[in-house]
């Protein structure tokens, strides 16, 4: 599964140059690009994402797995989806980017509680950046952090930055696997 995931990723989200033209979230100029969502929203890269997901949690007792939205939150369906296909259900729940100032104002979404055992998720990791605000957006909502995955490593410092704050943290792709995967894939 995880082979074939690479390739499609290699085919819908990944682009690399040998000048740095992407411009990142930073602001500084990257010879990769990741755009996940291509991917986590087709209907076999949702499957090979919700079954590698869940995979890399399966050996914890969690109530849940998600992220912020919009990039963690196909990633946290599926694998809540292929969590109930293994009869080891875990709810998906989606990390707001602005706090909600109406009803019962929160920052998560989903059936998850305080004192739940979660694991963050998110698409891609440069800095970790976006994984460490979920983290601490969970943890202000009462939640306990078991793990961070991570679809996509860039390699970049992410997962060193995150395990600042979760110890456990785990990619299932990096970006040394995409290029692996370019490198002996003949051109078009």
């Amino acid at each position: 599964m995880k082979q074939e995931l690479i390739e499609l990723l290699c085919r819908k989200s990944f682009q690399y140059s040998e000048e740095p033209v992407f411009k990142l979230v930073s602001g500084r100029r990257s010879h990769y690009y990741v755009n996940c969502k291509p991917t986590t929203l087709s209907p076999r890269g949702m499957y090979l994402t919700g079954h590698l997901v869940f995979e890399a949690v399966r050996d914890l007792e969690i109530e849940g797995v998600g992220g912020m939205t919009f990039g963690a939150d196909p990633i946290a369906v599926a694998a809540a989806f292929a969590s109930e296909l293994q009869g080891r259900p875990m709810n998906a729940f989606s990390i707001r980017k602005t706090r909600k100032d109406h009803g019962i104002v929160r920052w998560i979404e989903g059936d998850v509680q305080p004192g739940d055992r979660l694991v963050i998720i998110d698409d891609v990791a440069t800095t970790g950046g976006s994984t460490l605000q979920a983290i601490e957006r969970a943890r202000s909502e009462g939640m306990k952090v078991a793990r961070a995955v991570i679809l996509v490593d860039r390699q970049e410092g992410g997962l060193e930055n995150i395990r600042r704050a979760v110890p456990d943290v785990r990619a299932i792709i990096t970006r040394d696997d995409l290029m692996a995967f370019l490198d002996k894939t003949p051109p078009h």
